[in-house]
């Protein structure tokens, strides 16, 4: 059985998580933390990650909160070496230097994004761009979010233009908006625009426009469960692994072999 202390359990996607994980088996959610101690799910609910950590034992912390609280949840990694999913998103430069520097002594897996999906377009757009942008397609990145969605773009975002830069020996410079403009689409350039709306959970297209055709990859979520049921498999991973970097990259591998 994995133990799960959830950080953020209170928020949208920690209380997707709390209903999704009682589906699965081999999986419990030991104690939570959130600024809202409220109990909704049966397990325990503390204000803080050394409070919880001092009254459940655990395999793994996964947190979905938001960026400011992570680094609560990195230095408690840091003083436990309890393995930590990281899936919150819009961190700083700071915070992702210190995951790194954490995970030289402790288990850590954070991705951009936790769907399964997701981690397969990674994938898909950068064997696309090897081809494409050697033919002179121009590479644009569209996403969709929710109203209340914090950081734009998304990291998901980013990480599918970081991942279509890097197939191309990292040529390009991103372009997130052009109305201070009034020339030619520059073609070295990935542009990467987000629209937020009504309750989109999640909708990503990587377009590669080329004379008389486009070619568009895309991922839609139809619900936050799929973020979940991604967070879920990546805490059951993770539990027990040395330490390291991990990405759901891993965890996809682990589960085709």
């Amino acid at each position: 059985m994995t133990r799960i202390i959830l950080h953020g359990c209170n928020g949208h996607m920690g209380k997707m998580i709390s209903s999704t994980a009682l589906e699965e088996s081999g999986i419990s959610i030991a104690a939570g933390v959130d600024i809202d101690t409220t109990v909704n799910f049966g397990y325990p609910v503390f204000s803080s990650m050394k409070e919880a950590g001092g009254a459940v034992s655990a395999d793994v912390v996964v947190d979905f909160s938001v960026a400011k609280a992570v680094d609560e949840v990195i230095e408690f990694a840091a003083e436990t070496g309890i393995p930590s999913v990281i899936c919150t998103t819009g961190l700083s430069e700071a915070q992702l230097k210190r995951i790194e520097e954490v995970s030289g002594t402790t288990a850590i897996l954070r991705s951009a994004n936790m769907a399964l999906g997701v981690n397969l377009l990674l994938k898909l757009a950068a064997d696309a761009a090897k081809i494409l942008s050697a033919k002179g397609y121009d590479i644009e990145i569209v996403e969709k979010h929710h109203r209340r969605k914090l950081d734009a773009p998304s990291g998901t975002a980013l990480a599918l233009a970081d991942s279509v830069n890097a197939a191309c020996g990292g040529k390009y410079t991103y372009c997130y908006g052009r109305a201070d403009r009034h020339a030619p689409r520059n073609a070295a350039e990935i542009g990467i625009s987000a629209v937020r709306g009504g309750t989109i959970p999640g909708d990503h297209d990587v377009i590669f426009a080329g004379e008389d055709e486009v070619i568009t990859l895309s991922h839609t979520a139809y619900s936050r469960k799929v973020f979940a049921k991604g967070a879920l498999s990546a805490a059951a991973f993770l539990a027990g692994k040395p330490a390291g970097y991990y990405t759901m990259m891993d965890v996809i591998g682990d589960e085709l072999a």
